[in-house]
């Protein structure tokens, strides 16, 4: 490989505008391909498989009006009373308006929203009033029945009596007519008696249609008996249902859409499609829509599903951080040509990875800090491996080296270690493809990419524009003592043991100090709160909780699976008995049924919590809400909302990062051992990673979770920290700290290998890389800390976690905690079992064997390339056999 790359080093400098050439047609093609493909980004992840993402899956099929993305325009008068008629009107119309914009389905008008929800609250008043009214009607209607009935009964005992006498008067006259017959009565007796019978038959045809009367009367009461027990079964039903419905919105009290002050106001929107295909377009013009129709005393805010945008991938403290880069070059370099070739090669190289990138995003779901991850690693790797080829190539040219031959060589050395550093870092970003999680992955990816740009640029475009410039990469003072400049380091000692336990037990103690906080991280998305002071999104956030509560910016949305061919009581019930259990739920303010798929078989609530999304206690809600058996026995409950997708993303990383950790750790130690050709360095190496790693954690904490400090960088709320952070950092931390590891540890084993004490050679290797090290991990600081004054939370917390874990793991591991472990192994920092060490091959990551093979007999630069290249077989074979030695 060094071989390959002094050739290709020499090549471009003597063919330096084919070289620039070709990367501008790169550079151009790039931007065609970002021109043709780029069709946005998306300011949301998804994870699939998720408890969440099954609940919005099943809201897709059962119940596809609540399962599209949903957002708020908040109003609130200025002066803090009521909206005036004309403000109203104003609102009204514009959320009657709003229906018309692209992918909205539905726009609420708060006022009539809340209107009907009076209306609803006055209906049960009424339908008391009308049940108690309807009970006294009855009450009423049975006391009549009731004196009616007792009327038709003394009618009946009167008719009795009746029957009575008119039955002991046919019994008498039978008896007497019986007896006149017996004695042989005249018939003018018996014709009298007959007569009598006869007057007693009228009677009773009179006392018959009396019972007729009387029986047809207590016919007519049954009815109406009936008919006032039928009504009073049906009013008691009617009852339960409106105690049902009275307690239901009872539960529902804390949800509205205008505050009880009546001077703030939300405006709900939802689309058509999930968050995830909302295109930045139709947010875009949903809030330019609202903003260009202000209402005349009152303020305007936009939830963040409208509000949170793609973040502009430059700003001014991205800017700052390059200037500052530019001042650590050259200080460095010492003039202001050799200092802007970096610059201007990793600037290249971003354009090319980020348009390159964005050209797929039309394929992939790709998401807003994606790109941003690429330019920040594009930035910072492509200056600092320009930088070890520049400066390598500035001393041989001190040493009066020809400045071809010494291109060649500096990329065949400095170039070598370069391929050898960004291929540890495209390794560990593209491991995070293993996690499973495509959006992770992808930001793997395109990092991996962007490193991989700027390993190509610096060991080709860099050799060119060398090759053009030519000595001009000295300063004219330093022109004239080419030749007269020797790099050789006589005075390096080694350090003193006490100071080595010393140094040791000190940095170890102190990142772990620094580590404490990482035990208490929280991890979740960002919410309205950590939006920039002054915002659509803050100020909606913040006008939001003063008005409604913290919860009001992230319900929940809770599912029950209900078994279907329930009529509309029973149905009523379900959704009583559902939210019962879930207001029982500590942390829990309102619940308010929404909707009944069209079976029958989904109930979907809303659930509106103490406080916000991030917090402790809606954590604990979302997990109390998942463990609760099934309501009744029958009624499983699913959660989804932005807490929910918190909790769900931070477990799927949290179960990835294991895998992460043991597959980046795994493939360092196997490709450091065959690097340094030992195995306590790289487990001192690891170690110390690690320790950074958690230290950077701690630090991250600290800031974003805690806020100690958050003012200094212009951080004005806390919160849990970015979900993916801790991968991230893992991928990213890794590679780089390999990358310093890389350039001071070979130094020190080039020393051992040439014959140096082992103590000594560790303090050799460690003054002949600290310089570089030390300004290629300024440049990265001051790269990544740019991007700690972004817009986005996210990029903010991205870029802070990178600068003080570079500043950890390059300041204090590799140059304090490294050296100090090293010198106290001695020669057993070294030391490699025989069987192992006969079969890794043989790295010269330096280039050193081809440094001595091209120095050995002069400098070949004016040799043709053949020439020089004839016996590079056998010099290699020779290094190869000395370097075992």
């Amino acid at each position: 490989m060094a071989e390959l790359l002094y050739r290709l080093g020499k090549l471009s400098a003597r063919r330096a505008w084919v070289v620039i050439l070709t990367w501008v047609l790169v550079l151009g093609a790039a931007g065609v391909g970002f021109a043709v493909g780029f069709k946005g980004l998306a300011t949301s992840f998804d994870v699939p498989g998720t408890a969440s993402g099954e609940v919005t899956d099943t809201l897709a099929e059962e119940l596809p009006d609540y399962a599209g993305a949903s957002g708020t325009v908040v109003y609130s008068s200025t002066d803090g009373e009521p909206f005036t008629d004309a403000q109203r009107e104003a609102i009204s119309e514009l959320a009657a308006d709003a229906t018309d914009l692209p992918q909205v389905a539905d726009v609420i008008d708060p006022f009539d929203a809340q209107q009907e929800l009076d209306d609803a609250r006055q209906e049960i008043v009424d339908g008391r009033e009308q049940i108690a009214d309807a009970r006294t009607e009855l009450d009423d209607g049975q006391e009549q029945l009731d004196a009616a009935l007792e009327q038709l009964e003394a009618g009946q005992t009167q008719l009795d009596d009746g029957q009575a006498q008119l039955d002991d008067g046919r019994a008498q006259l039978d008896a007497a007519r019986a007896q006149a017959e017996a004695a042989g009565a005249p018939p003018q007796q018996l014709a009298a008696i007959d007569a009598q019978l006869a007057q007693l038959d009228a009677q009773q045809a009179e006392l018959d249609a009396q019972q007729a009367q009387l029986d047809a009367g207590r016919d007519e009461i049954a009815d109406q008996q009936q008919q006032i027990d039928d009504g009073r079964v049906e009013l008691e039903e009617q009852a339960e249902l409106l105690e049902q419905g009275a307690e239901l919105l009872a539960l529902s009290e804390g949800i509205g859409v205008v505050s009880e002050d009546g001077a703030t106001a939300l405006v709900n929107i939802s689309y058509e499609v999930s968050l995830l295909e909302l295109e930045t377009e139709s947010k875009v013009a949903t809030a330019e829509f609202f903003e260009a129709s202000p209402i005349e005393g009152t303020e305007m805010g936009l939830s963040t599903t409208i509000a949170q945008t793609v973040p502009s991938l430059v700003g001014i403290g991205e800017i700052v951080g390059l200037i500052i880069a530019a001042i650590v070059l050259l200080v460095m370099l010492g003039t202001a040509i050799a200092a802007s070739l970096p610059i201007i090669t990793a600037l290249v190289g971003v354009a090319i990875a980020v348009l390159g990138s964005m050209a797929f995003s039309g394929v992939v779901d790709m998401s807003s800090v994606t790109p941003v991850l690429g330019i920040m690693l594009g930035l910072a790797v492509g200056i600092d491996y320009a930088l070890f080829i520049v400066n390598r190539h500035r001393k041989q040219l001190l040493e009066g080296a020809d400045l071809h031959e010494s291109i060649g060589l500096a990329n065949g050395t400095a170039g070598n270690a370069v391929v050898f550093a960004g291929s540890t870092v495209i390794v560990a970003l593209l491991a995070l493809n293993v996690t499973g999680i495509p959006f992770l992955g992808l930001m793997g990816t395109v990092g991996a990419f962007a490193v991989l740009v700027a390993v190509l640029i610096a060991t080709s475009l860099i050799p060119a524009l060398l090759g053009l410039i030519g000595m001009r990469v000295l300063s004219r003072k330093a022109r004239a003592a080419v030749g007269t400049v020797h790099h050789e380091d006589t005075a390096a000692k080694p350090m003193g043991n006490w100071r080595a336990v010393l140094t040791m037990l000190g940095t170890i103690v102190a990142l772990l100090v620094v580590a404490i906080p990482s035990l208490s991280m929280r991890v979740g998305l960002p919410d309205g709160s950590s939006e920039p002071e002054g915002s659509p999104g803050y100020v909606a956030h913040e006008l939001t909780a003063a008005a409604f509560g913290e919860g009001a910016n992230g319900p929940l949305l809770v599912t029950a699976e209900l078994p279907g061919g329930q009529d509309d009581a029973e149905q009523l019930q379900a959704q009583l008995d559902v939210a019962t259990v879930i207001s029982e739920q500590d942390s829990v303010v309102a619940v308010a049924p929404i909707a009944i798929s069209d079976d029958g078989t989904l109930a979907a609530f809303q659930v509106v919590p103490a406080e916000g999304p991030n917090s402790v206690s809606t954590d604990q809600l979302v997990r109390d809400l998942r463990e609760l058996p099934p309501v009744n026995g029958e009624y499983a409950l699913g959660v989804a909302g932005q807490a929910a997708i918190n909790i769900d993303i931070s477990e799927n990383l949290n179960d990835a990062l294991p895998l992460y950790l043991t597959v980046v750790v795994g493939l360092s130690l196997l490709i450091m051992i065959v690097v340094f050709r030992s195995l306590l360095v790289p487990l001192i190496a690891t170690g110390g990673f690690i320790l950074s790693l958690f230290a950077t954690y701690g630090a991250t904490v600290a800031v974003f979770q805690w806020g100690w400090g958050a003012e200094l960088i212009g951080l004005h709320a806390t919160g849990p920290i970015l979900s993916f952070l801790p991968v991230i950092l893992v991928g990213i931390l890794f590679g780089l700290a390999m990358d310093y590891q890389l350039f001071l540890a070979s130094g020190m084993r080039e020393a051992y290998v040439h014959g140096a004490p082992a103590r000594l050679a560790v303090m050799q290797g460690f003054r002949a890389g600290r310089s570089v090290v030390t300004a290629a991990g300024l440049i990265m600081i001051s790269v990544f800390g740019g991007f700690i004054f972004a817009e986005s939370v996210m990029i903010r917390s991205i870029g802070f976690g990178l600068a003080i874990g570079i500043l950890l793991d390059a300041f204090v591991v590799r140059m304090l905690l490294m050296p100090a472990i090293m010198h106290l192994l001695g020669r057993s920092a070294w030391w490699l079992p025989k069987w192992l060490d006969r079969i890794i091959p043989n790295v010269d990551v330096e280039g050193a064997a081809l440094e001595r093979r091209h120095h050995a007999d002069g400098s070949p630069s004016n040799e043709d390339e053949g020439e020089g290249e004839a016996d590079a077989p056998e010099a290699d074979a020779a290094d190869s056999s000395e370097a075992r030695a």
